[in-house]
């Protein structure tokens, strides 16, 4: 009898093949230097490979928050930042970067130990990505534009693209290298100073980001970084009279909150990418090879090593393997004439994951980042059964410590199940299948969220119907996960608004301000 093949584990006990690192900071990073808390308190940092403590680190609350927000306020009202040149801010980013890239090994460690994340992929994609963004934004900060209006009367009119002020940025703990400077790149192009709340789960980065920044020649209270919790910092920054702005990536819950406490406090101007449940649509025109490996990247990409997989799709999808699970397609839609070959594609390749330390390059796939994540998304699992769905593949823990679950994809999933409709935010696909074009584009936009679709096709004319009816942000077709740091994304509906990446990025730290004077005696208007 042909034995089935199960998902692979490494050895739990197998050691490290690189040295974990030392971790150097673990207070509040306020005014270019390292303190305590007001309060001395402090909280567990936890590696998500084990359960076992890392570290303690600050916690901040409502008055660490007063202090780092009055050392932006003094940094960009007297301070030297905003009335820099911008050719003079840039070259400090520039700096900036270069010294990032002088710690690849140590930051992706810290976030590998931290946040659960691939080593590998670190090293060699998300913190290369966050140098890049650095110099992508620096090189816009002496391009910030106004332009001469053309007045209807005897007056001379022109716009200013000023920085809006005080920044606070809340990230979240998936990404936390790349959304740190995702939120705060743009912001130091346009002139803005800030405080950033890394989120519990994942401080260590930031800390270390405080510190080359000031290595950097950022000048003081410019960027300070508060570690705490969300009901405690973060809603003291989201509530702050002396903070502009606040940008928050994170649960559609807490991003009501956000907007809650800045219409009550200051009326603070509001950026949100929140939550998601994103379709891949697969056509039956498309290569069920490929399709499969894109619905697999689609949702195991945050934890997952993609090298494997890469080497497999061409050069075109090579080049994109990008992203945040934020956006990731839970919901597969596939086209009834190669749904059967299609599930048995999917299943083939789904057990040949890897599941392992995210220090060890055999592993493909790496743990969630906390205990309450991975108890969420096994009562999600069991939702999917308890409501009828169909177990494909996956669906258990691996191994006896730390929060490691299996690639998991459900069948014969109901629209109106839980697994469907709810953000899960873990390894879990439900596959679905329909008819017609109509057909996929309902389903496709019978969610709440609208952050972002797949389409697999090889006809052109699908393609853009379908494309053009999505109610999303950002639409992929015959790819996954294509970001670049020149193409914005951000949410439709309840995923939220404002845009990551691009040059929207940049004029959500900027206010226009219009400036007009009259004109006496010209010959023309």
């Amino acid at each position: 009898m042909k034995r089935e093949k199960r998902h692979s584990c490494i050895e739990e006990n197998s050691a490290s093949p690189v040295n974990l690192p030392t971790i150097k900071f673990t207070k509040l990073f306020i005014n270019g230097e390292f303190v305590d808390s007001v309060s001395g308190k402090t909280f567990e940092t936890i590696d998500p490979r084990t359960g076992e403590v890392i570290t303690r680190v600050a916690e901040g609350d409502k008055e660490d928050v007063d202090l780092a927000v009055k050392a932006a306020r003094k940094a960009f009202d007297d301070g030297p930042w905003p009335r820099m040149s911008g050719a003079e801010r840039g070259r400090i980013m520039m700096k900036y970067a270069d010294i990032i890239d002088e710690h690849i090994d140590e930051l992706a460690a810290l976030d590998a130990i931290d946040a659960g994340k691939l080593f590998s992929w670190g090293k060699a994609v998300d913190i290369p990505t966050v140098a890049r963004l650095l110099r992508y934004y620096a090189g816009a900060a002496d391009k910030i534009h106004g332009e001469v209006l053309k007045m209807s009367r005897e007056l001379h009119g022109y716009t200013l693209r000023e920085p809006i002020g005080v920044a606070g940025h809340i990230i979240p703990w998936n990404f936390p290298s790349s959304m740190f400077f995702m939120m705060s790149a743009p912001a130091l192009a346009a002139g803005c100073t800030m405080i950033v709340k890394p989120a519990e789960q994942t401080p260590l980065s930031a800390l270390f980001y405080g510190h080359l920044a000031k290595q950097a020649g950022m000048p003081d209270g410019v960027i300070n970084v508060i570690t705490g919790y969300g009901p405690t910092a973060g809603a003291a920054i989201a509530s702050h009279m002396d903070i502009d702005k606040v940008c928050f990536t994170g649960s559609t819950e807490v991003g009501r909150k956000i907007m809650q406490a800045a219409a009550t406090s200051n009326l603070k101007q509001v950026s949100l990418e929140l939550g998601g449940k994103s379709p891949l649509l697969i056509f039956d025109d498309a290569d069920v090879d490929k399709a499969a490996d894109l619905a697999l990247l689609g949702i195991l990409y945050n934890k997952a090593n993609m090298f494997p997989l890469c080497d497999q799709l061409n050069d075109e999808f090579r080049l994109k393997c990008r992203g945040e699970i934020c956006v990731a397609s839970s919901r597969v839609f596939v086209q009834e004439g190669i749904y059967d070959e299609f599930v048995k594609k999917l299943k083939e390749k789904a057990k040949d994951w890897v599941v392992g330390d995210p220090f060890d390059p055999r592993s493909r796939l790496g743990p969630q980042v906390d205990k309450q994540q991975f108890d969420k998304i096994l009562s999600y699992i069991e939702h999917g059964k308890r409501e009828g769905a169909s177990l494909l593949t996956g669906g258990k823990p691996v191994g006896k410590k730390g929060y490691f679950i299996e690639p998991t994809v459900f069948t014969d999933v109901k629209e109106d199940m839980m697994i469907a409709t709810d953000e899960i935010f873990g390894p879990v696909m439900s596959l679905m299948k329909f008819k017609t074009i109509d057909e996929a584009i309902k389903k496709a936009n019978n969610t709440k969220y609208g952050l972002a679709a797949g389409i697999v096709t090889k006809n052109l004319d699908v393609a853009n119907t379908v494309s053009r009816s999505i109610r999303a942000g950002t639409i992929w077709i015959n790819c996954y996960f294509a970001f670049d740091q020149d193409c914005s994304y951000g949410g439709y509906k309840m995923s939220g608004f404002g845009r990551h990446l691009g040059i929207e990025a940049l004029h959500k730290f900027l206010q226009v301000k219009s400036v007009v004077t009259p004109i006496y005696n010209s010959p023309w208007l």
